[in-house]
């Protein structure tokens, strides 16, 4: 059957209605080119007023009256001056068309160097990524990285900061080798030498990559607000811990989150073990521990295995008992510390036995700081005298319920003369300088969330507290305040901090002297 044509009028009316709207088109586009000023103006203006009603908002109610008198001034003076409000009004249309104007377009899509670097990222991924049972792989040679990548950000030259990525379900990212597989082939193709954090969402079969920025290495040693108890061993990233504390780095406050270490009778990780290369921060470690201890009433015994005389500003001070620097003086100083452990331990046990508080002098917290002890180990065996290391076992096993906390550092290529008592007792653990994560895992008992690099400042590191999550860690500048070499700035604060000077210094007693129980006092009974 023939169709019929349209009437003329539908066909008339059609095109007709087709040039009408090209018309209004045009129209339009015409009218925007002509009218373009005055629509960057009117935006200028309503943004400008939006400021204006948001900053008389953001004014105190007791501020609005001056405030309003000054600019009811102005006007009054814009007003007689002359030409005053032509120079107003010109002033006012430049401002708007200048908040008005069109903006850059942003930036859509990667550059073609961008582009280039996240496909042979994408081909670098696909022999781990695939398998060849599978129909329709994520990660395919000559796919397309869109489906497997989003979330990409690259710094200025061009590499990159962020990444996110999907990988198949059959991946086995329960396994640490392949995880570490993954993490070791981003880590080599995005840039070395920062250091990258690796989020695996195993539920969600994703993978976030993030370049972490460097921890603060400006912050000196200086009264921190910590209570009784806890130690501030260094400063990690904001997301680890759920705690800032207010501190100066130079002359400017900032709020940073810090790596508390509690110590005492509840503590969990009563000891700590501090592993590290020579100028690694070790001993800057031990030096913000003294200080910490010293300035909540502790007492502090110090034995430089090293001899390296690092601690000779506490030497006399305060609070110090000993700075020992021999095998002699370390033997002698241990055996103290050991007898003192069991007498404060016998005190406290007899003093609830009748119902009453521990002795005063059994709670003040005694700190036994050794910095390479297997030195003095080592010379003290070579001269045919005893290991001053047996005698940690008792300040190591029962130091926590008589406020005795024993602080070990010690250097990577020495931890194998560490006996037994300090590998079992020592639950908080540190890790400063250059490492590779093997010797990390070995210490800390989990290898770091993050790449280690190879360069590092010092104090820069990993911390882990009993069972809790590995942080990254940068201590405190805490020099040697005789070290002409180091910061002016820094050794001035920790100066500033040291205890006054004894006129005769404290010693503990002699070696070989054993404590007798009749010697121990005598517990008072509770009057009605």
């Amino acid at each position: 059957m023939a169709r019929r044509p349209l009437p003329r009028i539908l066909s008339s009316g059609t095109v007709s209605l087709a040039r009408g709207r090209d018309l209004a088109r045009t129209a339009a586009d015409s009218a925007t080119d002509v009218l373009h000023p005055l629509l960057v103006i009117g935006r200028g203006l309503r943004i400008l007023a939006a400021a204006g009603r948001r900053r008389w908002s953001e004014t105190p109610k007791d501020k609005r009256g001056p405030a309003l008198f000054l600019g009811a001034a102005c006007v009054l003076v814009v007003a007689l001056v002359p030409y005053g409000p032509l120079c107003a009004m010109i002033t006012l249309m430049a401002a708007a068309a200048w908040h008005g104007r069109d903006r850059a377009a942003a930036k859509a899509g990667p550059s073609d160097a961008e582009t280039e670097r996240l496909g042979s990222l994408y081909e670098a991924l696909v022999p781990y990524f695939s398998i060849p049972e599978d129909p329709s792989p994520l990660f395919a040679h000559g796919g397309d990285w869109d489906q497997a990548f989003s979330g990409y950000e690259f710094d200025e030259a061009g590499r990159i900061t962020r990444l996110h990525i999907r990988y198949p379900a059959y991946f086995t990212d329960g396994e640490a080798t392949s995880r570490a597989r993954i993490e070791a082939l981003l880590h080599a193709k995005s840039g070395r030498g920062r250091e990258y954090l690796f989020d695996w969402d195993e539920e969600g079969n994703q993978l976030d990559l993030k370049v972490l920025a460097a921890l603060p290495t400006g912050i000196a040693a200086q009264p921190f607000v910590t209570s009784p108890g806890e130690t501030v061993l260094g400063f990690t990233d904001a997301g680890s811990v759920q705690r800032t504390l207010p501190v100066l780095e130079g002359d400017e406050p900032r709020d940073v989150p810090p790596v508390i270490w509690r110590t005492g009778p509840r503590s969990t990780e009563p000891h700590l073990l501090a592993v590290g290369q020579p100028g690694s921060g070790t001993s800057t470690l031990l030096r913000s521990v003294a200080l910490q201890a010293l300035r909540h009433g502790g007492d502090v015994l110090i034995v430089d295995g090293g001899g390296s005389g690092e601690y000779a500003c506490l030497a006399g001070r305060s609070g110090v008992l000993a700075v020992e620097c021999g095998p002699t003086g370390a033997q002698a100083t241990l055996e103290w510390a050991a007898q003192e452990t069991e007498r404060r331990l016998i005190a406290t046990h007899r003093a609830r036995e009748v119902g009453r508080p521990a002795p005063e002098n059994t709670r003040r917290p005694l700190w036994i700081l050794l910095d390479q002890p297997t030195v003095l180990a080592h010379l003290a065996v070579a001269e045919g005298g005893p290991d001053p290391l047996a005698q940690l076992q008792v300040p190591l096993r029962h130091g926590r319920p008589a406020h005795v906390t024993v602080v070990v550092a010690e250097q990577f290529g020495h931890l194998e003369l560490l006996n037994d008592s300090v590998w079992q007792h020592t639950r908080a653990r540190a890790v400063l300088g250059p490492a590779a994560v093997q010797q990390i895992a070995d210490v800390l008992g989990l290898p770091p969330h993050t790449t280690p690099t190879a360069q590092v400042p010092p104090g820069r590191g990993y911390a882990r507290l009993g069972t809790g999550p590995v942080h990254r860690l940068q201590v405190p500048a805490t020099p040697d305040p005789y070290d002409e070499g180091t910061h002016p700035a820094y050794r001035q604060a920790v100066l500033e901090l040291l205890p006054d000077r004894l006129v005769k210094p404290v010693q503990p007693p002699a070696q070989g002297s054993a404590i007798d129980a009749a010697e121990m006092p005598e517990v008072p009974a509770e009057t009605p």
